[in-house]
């Protein structure tokens, strides 16, 4: 595929719009909060058989072959220039710099803590895209992430005796940003097909990754129980391919801080896993968290979003869908 211009109004008194995002943005949306989900509970598993580093590294290594493979098939283009530029950022944001962070923050956070902090990005995302002029203030944007956050406090309280260190914890709102700023970065360097954007920013993290790990002469062995290698082959095939193909998809045919919403959403999907597969407790603090967490993702990302744009076709359309 041909990285081509985006179109996308970021000048200063620009007001970037958006219609309501359609069937396929919403499937895809869906489909991305459900997998997601699934990743907190096994990095969890990993790290308790594979070290952090080596971990990560493994699985984007295989994650990228796996891509670098269907690109091949689809006759899919390298990426030149800035649309190169933006590919490699983005993988160093999305994929090295916040899994790094996450990998070591999980080692000493519960899943079930450690996920709902991720909901936080909504906010970061909205303070990033005005930063960047990417996107108009909008009171509800506002509104609705910090629902979100205060969702989170209460998730959060549900940790009770099983809290983890402060550091551990600011390493997932670190991660947090990281996810933030990445999906920026989509919207502001040229498009590139989301197959070939992850199968070069995961092969690129899988290298640092494997550097460190070897640097800290970390064990660089293979599950032994059956649980480490589900938990490997999901993060490989869900949690990395299926994942970051819905990632850049998403973001593509919605604004980013609509499209940032699903960190709210799979924090929920994560509990529940974690609860069933982990046996991690579930508390009225997390239901009655998980009910502001919802409230703030309608307030932010699903209502008022279809504006008027002076009687002319809004500025940003959706782009077609190629992985879904």
């Amino acid at each position: 595929m041909r990285a081509t211009s985006d179109t996308r109004a970021t000048l200063p008194g620009s007001r970037e719009t958006s219609a309501r995002p359609d069937a396929i943005t919403l499937a895809c949306f869906a489909a991305l909060v459900l997998v997601a989900g699934g990743n907190p509970v096994g990095v969890r598993f990993s790290n308790r058989e594979l070290a952090p580093f080596w971990g990560a590294g493994l699985r984007f290594g295989v994650a990228s072959i796996l891509l670098l493979a269907l690109a091949r098939a689809r006759r899919l283009a390298l990426p030149r220039g800035r649309a190169l530029a933006g590919t490699l950022l983005f993988g160093f944001l999305a994929c090295f710099a916040f899994f790094a962070l996450v990998y070591v923050a999980f080692t000493h956070v519960p899943a079930s803590l450690g996920a709902p902090i991720f909901a936080s990005m909504p906010l970061l995302t909205f303070f990033f895209a005005l930063a960047h002029r990417l996107e108009p203030f909008r009171w509800r944007g506002l509104i609705g992430a910090s629902a979100s956050v205060a969702g989170i406090a209460v998730l959060s309280s549900a940790g009770g005796s099983s809290s983890a260190p402060i550091k551990y914890l600011l390493l997932i709102l670190a991660a947090s940003a990281c996810a933030a700023e990445a999906s920026i970065v989509v919207k502001k360097f040229p498009k590139v097909h989301p197959i070939m954007m992850n199968a070069i920013g995961m092969l690129m993290s899988s290298m640092l990754f494997l550097a460190i790990s070897f640097t800290r002469s970390e064990a660089h062995t293979l599950p032994h129980r059956r649980a480490g290698w589900l938990a490997l082959g999901y993060l490989v095939l869900f949690g990395s391919c299926v994942t970051f193909l819905l990632i850049v998809t998403v973001i593509n045919r919605w604004t980013a801080t609509a499209s940032s919403y699903y960190f709210v959403l799979f924090p929920i999907v994560s509990v529940l896993l974690a609860a069933w597969i982990a046996k991690e407790p579930l508390t009225a603090s997390i239901a009655s968290g998980g009910a502001l967490v919802l409230i703030g993702v309608y307030i932010g990302a699903l209502s008022g979003r279809h504006h008027a744009h002076h009687g002319k076709k809004p500025a940003v359309e959706p782009a077609p869908c190629p992985s879904c």
